[in-house]
């Protein structure tokens, strides 16, 4: 698979943003070993319930915190010590913060050396995310709020891990673009609308379409929103009988290979979604998740697309990937991509401007 450098993205080989790292459920009572970034790390859930994601390596002998289920330490429970971590071979101990606070066989003082790189995290809507910038800045976006958690008329989503796919997530970011596709993979019918608009670290898809199983009657259309926040969180609201939102997410876990989640959230008629509800509406996560494996077996088995060879009608794949370029370039420059795409383009639909060949740079 291509990598970073062969699409022309930018100066970093992975992108500024959020990223999920871990859902909730996942956390327990042993850290688990992870990869993101080109970097092995360790998540784990502190005994105060905070979650602490951490680089996998002990700086005195290079374990990994996360192997050794063995060691009499693990076999103990004494691997987690409120909120700190204790290497599984000779049981240094590291705070929340990263630094050894305790060496349990030696009265010398600890080394200032000895320290591990910790990562900022924040969990939220039954999942974890980082905030992941190779050039080491805090936040410059907000992650998105997911309100309908916290409503009880909404049936909250339980997390779908699809595993490790191939693929650079360029070819996944095309999507929000591409309107071709929606009826040969999605069985869209009738389109009225495909609409895009780019607004600083945000990118929009605005669909009214018919569709060959999900809006059967004669002059019905579905409301699709789809935005992505950053370039590893897409978030996708469709109107009808049970207002949904979809939940898709793919963090870098090394050049040409992401990692996947899916969940749904629907909206009940209730104000307080009784059992039988959540029961009902379980089977429509099922069919999100089916709809959005039918992207992933396309994107699992194509080549790399460096260079769309774009026709009328395709939809703005041109300034998807200038507008996803800012996130693999210095911040600094995040306003000069933004400029360039700023706005609404309208592949299809009355309001339609006059066509033109968007240039792929």
């Amino acid at each position: 698979m291509a990598n970073t450098a062969d699409y022309g993205l930018g100066e970093f080989s992975y992108p500024r943003g959020w990223f999920m790292v871990a859902a909730s459920a996942e956390l327990r009572s042993a850290p688990l070993a992870v990869r993101y970034f080109g970097q092995d790390m360790v998540i784990y859930r502190g005994q105060s319930g905070r979650v602490m994601l951490m680089d996998a390596y002990c700086p005195h002998m290079g374990t990994h915190l996360a192997h050794g289920s063995s060691s009499y330490i693990v076999r103990d429970g004494m691997q987690i010590e409120g909120d700190s971590i204790r290497c599984p071979y000779h049981g240094w101990r590291f705070g929340p913060d990263g630094k050894c606070d305790d060496i349990p066989y030696s009265p010398a003082p600890i080394p200032k050396a000895a320290c591990i790189r910790t990562w900022p995290v924040v969990e939220r809507a039954g999942c974890v995310f980082v905030w992941y910038d190779p050039e080491g800045g805090e936040p410059d976006y907000d992650l998105p709020s997911f309100a309908e958690w916290d409503d009880p008329r909404w049936v909250n989503w339980t997390i779908d891990p699809l595993g490790e796919l191939p693929c650079h997530p360029v070819e996944i970011i095309d999507n929000i673009g591409d309107k071709a596709h929606l009826e040969p993979i999605h069985g869209s019918i009738d389109m009225q609308r495909f609409e895009n608009v780019f607004d600083a670290h945000v990118v929009w898809q605005h669909l009214r379409a018919g569709h060959r199983t999900l809006a059967g009657r004669e002059g019905e259309y579905m409301v699709n929103d789809t935005s992505y926040t950053g370039p590893g969180i897409l978030q996708s609201w469709m109107a009808g009988e049970y207002p949904s939102i979809m939940l898709f997410c793919h963090t870098p876990v090394d050049e040409g290979c992401v990692k996947l989640w899916h969940g749904l959230t629907v909206k009940s008629a209730e104000a307080v979604a009784s059992a039988e509800t959540i029961a009902a509406v379980r089977p429509y996560q099922e069919a999100s998740c089916a709809a959005l494996s039918q992207d992933i077996q396309i994107w699992r088995h194509k080549r790399a697309c460096l260079n769309p060879m774009v026709v009328q009608g395709d939809g703005p794949f041109g300034k998807v990937r200038i507008w996803y370029r800012q996130f693999f370039n210095p911040r600094a420059r995040a306003g000069e991509y933004q400029m360039r795409v700023k706005g609404a383009t309208v592949t299809r639909g009355t309001a339609e401007a006059p066509w033109t060949k968007e240039a792929v740079a």
